[in-house]
Formats: structure tokens, C-alpha cells, sequence
């Protein structure tokens, strides 16, 4: 079979909690015949084109402890290259510190998420790492596939510097076990945050390893409460890939940029879904179910960005989503 050609027909491209969830909602059939179209062990060409036209892109992976992290690795354009349809060398090797940076290794798999943010496009692919050094990294593709535009706010990006260079040298990050009030601060207005999952590569790694998904909203749409954060779930693609990695394995990485700083705020804990029928689901706007991310220790990436990025306008998705506080007055 030569690199082009889709997964075979008898090829499971889910594993079982994602197929669970998608039995739930009653979408198994609809997202098994979607998939074998859509889901590719190679990147088609304006993937890789796409990839090489990034300032930044999510990247998700887990420790040596087993705690999953999400954060952005920068560079200016072709800072990502793609020199075959089953591979990607990324020219930037993450800001010191960065525990996606320290589990970087060879053989590890890894969750991207490719999102431009001023055309709301974004193209996920999970992979294993193939080769690593200071500079940078190359991976292996296991699944390509694109995601829908929903609740990607419009941004522009302009960059203050260099991407080898990450802010002032020799800060060490700021680490902590509670949410401290830059950090609910942060969250409050937060419109945007990247989310990281897994389940262990056993029996099909191609199907199993590491996600990294993007959630928008209306600022307002993560609850905070004590250590612990209530995220609504909207509509999407209803592959179900964060939420089925909860379900086999509940544990996320969360990370929320600081877009004006630089700042990456950068979390890891444990997970609880609340399904369809739960109260706090059903007051939510647009919420179909929800899950609870309870802290166990993060850290502060200081000026880890190499960029700043002006909001421009709402997505009309996230528009047409309620806020925390607004389920609570209705």
C-alpha cells in the first residue's frame, strides 16, 4: 500500500472510549462512514501546506510521571516543513522549561493541532516522534484529518522577536499546586485555551496516544471553583477524541496563552465528564455535556510567546454560547 492510499476497510480508527461516546449520542454510523474519508495516515497536500504557513501551532504530550500538557510552539512561517506526506520537522524546540519540550523524545507520541486563528482554519494530526534535538523535532504521521472552524476567535499575529529566542533568559517557570488570582484572572477573560489527552499506546498505536484540541467560547465559559474548572462542551466534529481519552483515561493538560504577555499559564489534573442530564449541563447555553478539570499542579511560562495577538472578532458560534454567569441569573 503506498503512503496516499486511506486506512483499510476493516481498519478501526477509533478506540473504545471514543466509539462509547459516539454510540451514546447515536452517531457511530454517521462518524464511521465520515471518517473513512476524512481520516488519513498521510497529510494530503494542502495540509502540509498549511502546516509550513503557521506562526504556531498546539502540541500535546505526556510526562514521565503520566500527566498529559498542552502548550504552542512558535515560529515564523515554514518554521514547520513537510518533506514527505507522513512527516513534519518542526524548526523550534519549545520555551525552557516547557514539559511538552522535556517529553519530546524519540519514540513519543505526540497530538498537534495546526489553527491559524485570523481564517479560523485548523487540521489535527497525531503522531509518533521520529527524531529530536535542540533545535527542533521531526514526527511521523499515524492520522490526519481537518476540524470544523467552530468558536475559533478571529486574531491577528505579529511577532516581537526571534523564535529561538524565548523572553528574557534564566527565569525559572513559576510552579503551583492552587490557582492563584493571575491565574483566575487569566481564566475569567480567557476566550481560548488548548487541552491535551491520552490514552497509553498499547494494542493499535495509531489510534491510540496523544490528542490536542482547541476550545473557544465566550469570555466567561470556564467556571472556576476553588482548584477545579466546569468547561462546556459544544457541537463539533463528534469524533469525540478528548472526551473519549477521558473516559479511558481521565486526566488533561490545559494550557491558556496570555496573547497580550506572552504568558503561557500551563495546567495538569484530573478529569470528570458530566453528561447530557446533569443540571449544570443543562443551564449552560449551547452546552450538549460538560466536563471538570481539577488542578494537580501547573506552572507559568513567562513570555514564552514569541508573539502578541490582537482579538478581532467573536466567532458567531461561540456568540450564539452562554457564559457561566448567565446560567447562573437565567
Amino acid at each position: 500500500m503506498s503512503n496516499s492510499e486511506p486506512f483499510a476497510d476493516d481498519e478501526s480508527l477509533f478506540h473504545e472510549g471514543e466509539l462509547a461516546i459516539q454510540t451514546r449520542t447515536g452517531k457511530q454510523e454517521q462518524i464511521a462512514r465520515f471518517a473513512r474519508h476524512a481520516i488519513r495516515p498521510f497529510m494530503p497536500d494542502q495540509h502540509r501546506e498549511f502546516f509550513e504557513q503557521l506562526p504556531f501551532m498546539a502540541v500535546g504530550a505526556v510526562d514521565e510521571q503520566g500527566w498529559p500538557w498542552a502548550s504552542l510552539f512558535a515560529g515564523k512561517p515554514r518554521f514547520i516543513q513537510s518533506p514527505t506526506e507522513t512527516s513534519l520537522n518542526i524548526m523550534s524546540s519549545g520555551a525552557d522549561g516547557d514539559p511538552v519540550k522535556a517529553s519530546i523524545k524519540p519514540g513519543a507520541p505526540l497530538g498537534l493541532l495546526g489553527i491559524e486563528l485570523h481564517t479560523r482554519r485548523r487540521n489535527r494530526l497525531n503522531g509518533r516522534v521520529s527524531d529530536a534535538d535542540d533545535n527542533g523535532f521531526s514526527l511521523t504521521v499515524d492520522q490526519s484529518f481537518g476540524n470544523c472552524p467552530k468558536y475559533i476567535q478571529h486574531r491577528d499575529t505579529e511577532f516581537i522577536r526571534d523564535q529561538q529566542s524565548h523572553g528574557e533568559p534564566n527565569i525559572i517557570p513559576a510552579q503551583f499546586d492552587q490557582l492563584d488570582d493571575k491565574a483566575r484572572d487569566l481564566i475569567k477573560t480567557a476566550d481560548t485555551f488548548f487541552v491535551s489527552s491520552f490514552i497509553q499506546a498499547k494494542d493499535n498505536p495509531k489510534v491510540e496516544g496523544v490528542d490536542v484540541s482547541h476550545r473557544g467560547g465566550r469570555p466567561g465559559f470556564v467556571k472556576i471553583d476553588g482548584n477545579t474548572l466546569t468547561i462546556p462542551d459544544f457541537t463539533g466534529n463528534y469524533l469525540f477524541n478528548t472526551l473519549g481519552n477521558f473516559l479511558e483515561n481521565p486526566k488533561a493538560g490545559l494550557t491558556f496563552p496570555d496573547f497580550t504577555t506572552g504568558d503561557m499559564l500551563m495546567m495538569t489534573g484530573a478529569v470528570e465528564i458530566l453528561w447530557e442530564d446533569h443540571e449544570e449541563v443543562q443551564e449552560f447555553e449551547g452546552a450538549l455535556r460538560a466536563w471538570r478539570f481539577t488542578l494537580d499542579h501547573g506552572l507559568w511560562l513567562r513570555d514564552a510567546l514569541p508573539f502578541r495577538s490582537k482579538l478581532g472578532e467573536f466567532s458567531p458560534h461561540s456568540l450564539s454560547t452562554g457564559t457561566w454567569q448567565e446560567a447562573i441569573t437565567d
